[in-house]
């Protein structure tokens, strides 16, 4: 073979990545996993390692291993990653045959925009309606102690202690209208930062608008007919949080998670969706709004008939 030499830095991520399959015990490895809590490194690492253990390029070939570490790096979102593993279900490659498996991987990466997934959905048929056990959240390592909810309702929204970099007119807005749907006004602005970062005119590839990026069947739902009116889109995204809050009984990673990608697909996958995005997204507004849990009037709807389903997964993990 005539030598293609690899490259320092080539050689060196390789080492890293043969280190994390092998379940992390290669401290630099982990550190630079860990470092900022950035999991589009992680699932680099872990799709890169993966294909490599897949086709044996570099390492010995280990496919059982392979779809091990396609399966995290798909948790996290990886939209290669999801098809990679569908191909391997779906053409037994050197793992046993799963057309079900398959089409979960094939649906969750064509979700996500991947064109040869979407191709393959005229194959696989509809998306399964159970997820397998290498895509449940794992148990937190250490045990943390349930943050205490917001004082809310029944505080005076002028006394509402809130952090926001938006601009003051629109906080004193959302400090006015959020107590009348009794969400706190702290996580409509966070909704407000991560969506459309207080652009007014905002308009999203699916034509979600304004502050709150009402795409036009939620706005009808809740009674929107200006979405660019900053006090209409504001009530409209406010009235369908209180909605979602008391759908998943004052879950806000469910809540959130459903703003994003929507309620059915969080009812599909039981719990968040595992897409890259909206991944993201729910954590950014986790640690916006800094609570779990928010309080919910179980008479605006009935909660998801999956909760159950949903909270027991959590507890199996």
């Amino acid at each position: 073979m005539l030598g293609l030499r690899r490259s320092p830095a080539t050689c060196r991520a390789r080492r890293v990545a043969v280190c994390l399959a092998v379940a992390l015990v290669c401290p630099g490895a982990s550190a630079m996993i860990e470092e900022g809590g950035v999991e589009s490194t992680k699932r680099e690492l872990l799709r890169s390692q993966a294909i490599a253990l897949e086709n044996g390029e570099g390492v010995e070939r280990n496919p059982v291993l392979a779809a091990k570490l396609y399966c995290e790096a798909a948790r996290l979102g990886d939209a290669t990653s999801q098809f990679n593993l569908g191909w391997m279900y779906s053409n037994a490659r050197g793992i046993e045959r799963n057309d079900t498996w398959a089409a979960f991987f094939f649906h969750a990466a064509a979700e996500q925009g991947h064109e040869q997934a979407q191709r393959m959905l005229k194959v696989v048929g509809g998306a399964p309606t159970y997820v397998p056990d290498c895509m449940r959240e794992p148990e937190p390592t250490k045990k943390v102690a349930k943050p205490r909810p917001p004082r809310w309702p029944g505080m005076d929204p002028s006394q509402s202690t809130v952090r926001s970099n938006g601009p003051p007119w629109i906080i004193a807005l959302v400090k006015k209208i959020a107590p009348e749907f009794n969400v706190h006004p702290q996580l409509v602005l966070s909704i407000i930062e991560v969506e459309s970062r207080f652009d007014t005119v905002a308009l999203s590839p699916k034509n979600a608008k304004g502050l709150m990026q009402l795409i036009p069947e939620t706005a009808e739902r809740f009674g929107v007919s200006r979405p660019y009116d900053p006090a209409q889109n504001i009530r409209g995204g406010t009235a369908y949080l209180r909605w979602l809050l008391a759908y998943y009984e004052g879950d806000v990673t469910l809540a959130a998670a459903a703003y994003n990608a929507g309620e059915v697909a969080v009812n599909r996958y039981r719990g968040v969706p595992p897409y890259a995005e909206t991944r993201a997204y729910v954590a950014k507004v986790l640690s916006m709004f800094g609570q779990v849990f928010h309080p919910f009037d179980k008479r605006v709807t009935e909660p998801s008939p999956l909760m159950g389903t949903i909270q027991a997964l959590r507890t199996r993990s």
